[in-house]
Order: C-alpha cells, then sequence, then structure tokens
C-alpha cells in the first residue's frame, strides 16, 4: 500500500511540473541605480542603444538609460548583451522538429526515481539515495528547460480592437477561440491591382477561400520569442503578416532572396500574384492607413503584434519598440526590409519547411487553378479593370505592343480566360476548382 501511495505521489508531482506555466526563462535579480535608493526586482530583456528594456514582477515592461545603472549593473547589462548577439549570430538556421526535451527529462528523472525505488530501497539505502538524489537533479533540469522555452508572455490581444481593426473592411469576416483570432476573406483586395509591375510572371488575381479551416489565424497571446529569426534568413515561404483588409503579407524578399520591389515584381500598392495566382502584398501596405486610422495598426504580424506605418520613434533591430503601456509593435520604413526585420514574437515553424523558405504555422493555403508560369520578359502592365462582379481586363506591353488578358469565374467555381493578341487573334482557355 505505502508503494502504491509512492507511486501516485510522485505521477502527480511529475505531471504538476511538466504542466508548470513557469517563468520567463529570464533571470530575475535585483537592479541597483546610481542616484536613486530604489532597488527593483526585474528580469533583463534587451538593451537597444542606450536604452535598457527590463519586466518588472507585475509583468510591466520598464525602460532606463543605460546611465541610470551603477557600474556593475552596466557591465551585467553588456555582458548579457554580447551574450545574446553571440548567440543571434551563432543561429544560423531553425530546428525542424519540435522535441519537448524538457518533458523527456522530467519523465525519464521520474522513472529513474521509481525504478531506484524498487530496486533498491530494501537491498541498498545508499544506492537508493544515490539514484534519489540523480533523478531528482534530471527532474529539476527538465522543469527548468521547460520553464525557459515559454518566453515571456505579453498583454494578450484585445478581441474588441483586433475586431475594430479588421471590420473596417465589408469583406473580412473575424471570429476568435481560446488561442487565436481568424480572419477570413476571399483574397481580393477592394483597390486596384497590378498595375505597375515591369517583372511579371503571368500571374493574374483570382478569389481565394481564407475561410473555415483556411482563415489566417493570429495568436491571443503574443510570446517574446528567446531568439529573434531574421527575415533576411528565414519565412520566404508563405505570409509573415495579414493586412487588415484580409490580404496576406510575405517576406518583402522573394523566394529567391530578391528584393521584390526592387526587380519591379510589384504593383503600385505593393503586392502581386504567385504561382497560385494568389494575390499578396510584399510591402507593407501603407495605403490601408487613410482607412483604418492614423494611429491604428495596418497589419498584425503572425507573431501577434500589431504593424504600424511610419514613426519618429526610434526602432529597434526588429523594426519594432515597446510603447509606454509595455506593448510591443512593429513599424515601416520606406527602404528594405520595410516591416518585420526580425520575427520578435514566438512562432511554430512548419516542421515540413526548411529555412531560407520555412513557413509559420498556421498558415492559410491556396488553391489555384491553372499551370503557373513563366516569368514574361519585358512586359509592363498598364491597366487592369474590374468591370463587373468577378470580371477583370489586364492589359499590358511588350515592345509597344499592348496584349489583353479578359477573365473571370461563376459560382460553381468555373474560370474562364481570353487572351487577345495585339493583331486582333484571340486565344480562350477553361478551367474548374471543383
Amino acid at each position: 500500500m505505502k508503494k502504491i501511495l509512492f507511486i501516485l505521489v510522485i505521477l502527480c508531482i511529475s505531471f504538476k511540473i511538466s504542466a508548470h506555466d513557469g517563468g520567463h526563462g529570464l533571470p530575475t535579480k535585483v537592479w541597483h541605480f546610481t542616484n536613486s535608493e530604489m532597488n527593483l526586482k526585474a528580469e533583463f530583456i534587451e538593451k537597444i542603444d542606450n536604452k535598457v528594456y527590463l519586466m518588472n514582477d507585475k509583468h510591466k515592461v520598464v525602460v532606463f538609460n543605460i546611465s541610470e545603472f551603477t557600474s556593475e549593473e552596466q557591465h551585467y547589462i553588456l555582458n548579457k548583451t554580447n551574450w545574446v548577439n553571440n548567440k543571434n549570430v551563432s543561429r544560423t538556421e531553425h530546428q525542424l522538429f519540435s522535441i519537448n526535451y524538457s518533458k523527456i527529462l522530467i519523465y525519464f528523472g521520474v522513472g529513474l526515481l521509481l525504478f531506484s525505488f524498487f530496486k533498491f530501497s530494501r537491498k541498498s539505502k545508499p544506492k537508493m539515495v544515490f539514484f534519489s538524489v540523480l533523478s531528482f537533479s534530471i527532474v529539476v533540469m527538465g522543469c527548468k528547460t521547460n520553464i525557459s522555452s515559454k518566453g515571456i508572455k505579453m498583454a494578450k490581444n484585445d478581441i474588441s480592437y483586433l475586431e475594430s481593426i479588421f471590420g473596417v473592411f465589408d469583406k473580412v469576416n473575424t471570429r476568435y477561440d481560446s488561442k487565436y483570432f481568424y480572419i477570413e476573406s476571399d483574397g481580393i483586395p477592394e483597390h486596384e491591382m497590378m498595375t505597375g509591375i515591369t517583372n511579371w510572371q503571368q500571374q493574374v488575381p483570382i478569389n481565394h477561400d481564407y475561410s473555415g479551416n483556411n482563415a489566417w489565424a493570429i495568436p491571443l497571446q503574443p510570446v517574446l520569442a528567446e531568439d529573434s529569426l531574421s527575415t533576411k534568413d528565414n519565412f520566404m515561404k508563405g505570409a509573415i503578416a495579414i493586412a487588415a483588409n484580409g490580404i496576406p503579407i510575405f517576406n518583402p524578399l522573394n523566394n529567391r532572396g530578391e528584393d521584390a520591389n526592387a526587380i519591379g515584381e510589384l504593383d503600385k500598392w505593393g503586392g502581386h500574384c504567385g504561382r497560385a495566382d494568389d494575390y499578396h502584398y510584399h510591402l507593407p501596405p501603407t495605403h490601408l492607413q487613410s482607412k483604418v486610422g492614423d494611429d491604428k495598426p495596418i497589419a498584425y504580424a503572425l507573431d501577434g503584434f500589431p504593424v504600424y506605418g511610419e514613426t519618429e520613434e526610434q526602432l529597434d533591430e526588429n523594426l519594432g519598440r515597446f510603447t509606454s503601456d509595455s506593448i510591443y509593435q512593429y513599424h515601416t520604413i520606406k527602404e528594405y526590409p520595410y516591416l518585420i526585420a526580425m520575427m520578435k514574437g514566438k512562432v511554430e515553424i512548419n516542421p515540413r519547411t526548411k529555412a531560407p523558405e520555412n513557413e509559420i504555422m498556421p498558415q492559410a493555403k491556396t488553391r489555384g487553378v491553372r499551370p503557373d508560369l513563366k516569368p514574361l520578359r519585358d512586359a509592363k502592365i498598364i491597366d487592369f479593370k474590374n468591370p463587373k462582379p468577378n470580371e477583370y481586363i489586364l492589359k499590358y506591353e511588350v515592345e509597344s505592343l499592348i496584349y489583353s488578358i479578359n477573365y473571370g469565374w461563376d459560382d460553381n467555381g468555373n474560370y474562364h480566360y481570353e487572351f487577345i493578341n495585339p493583331d486582333g487573334t484571340i486565344t480562350n482557355s477553361n478551367y474548374s476548382r471543383k
């Protein structure tokens, strides 16, 4: 009976430890200041230029100038910053498969403890003590690993605020559960598209069903990542953010690592179509600012943090900043990398993808209706019209000759394309998404 009770107690403790919500993974210490008798207990987050960001025991981010700290504290801050920077530089790619080593350690320790209890409890007390201490050490190590892997939880996204941002656009629907805020759209923005592209891959925008289980998802609980992943070396597949109008925002670099804007692939609104004829942005859609409001975000990154337009405030290496309310937000700039230089928040990576084409999960999927084509040399898109619902006319110029594509779709998933050459000859193609 005693052995049964012992096993039940051990199992309860191990479950409690493995499910423990934990701390933030950064050391909590008491900070000392030169011109004040105040001592502050807080966690170190990061140093940006002369600003030091800490998080106090109320989960509020507080900011100080490094000169306000004692010389010993300044030395600690500089050493910690150098350690973080060196760790970020040495990290070349994200782990392909997510293995919960913390729980492996915890359960291994518990198993070892149970083994030693039954094996040595009556035969050898010294061995019993030795294996008990070893088992306890392994469990504690697993618990610490589990805690450090969680990162720093920031303030939860306010659902009513998210609804107010995405609710500005009539074509966008939203919903939420306990983990995500979902954005549904048909993938077609209300503004004009395609004009201004001088490096065209012969794709044209069609509708995509971003709804139900295929909706875009924004985490309600953003978590600061232990290591920020650079968009220069990651996320060249799929979206990194969702614009307020329900259109995905991709990495400013295309899947070949080129600045899509610099090589003429984007239209006047910073977007173009992918191989599935899916319209998306590669530049921050700052033109949405007039619709959502000057002080409102134009998008949300897939790590849960908002994306605002340009600012005169100083930005960190991620192109973001902490506000006075301890909220983290990204901002946009006019030159590369344009937005989200590094992903500040923790994200889940699709294990079937590898850097630099690793993909953030969950990710809505596209479904094209025709084969993807190759770039058309020297083609310039000069006009794009939407004469009636689901019907479009695209005109492009090659060597001073004008070509047209009239295309559209019906409610049954049938798509028709009419290609008109400069001499008036016409070629028709039809596809179905059934």
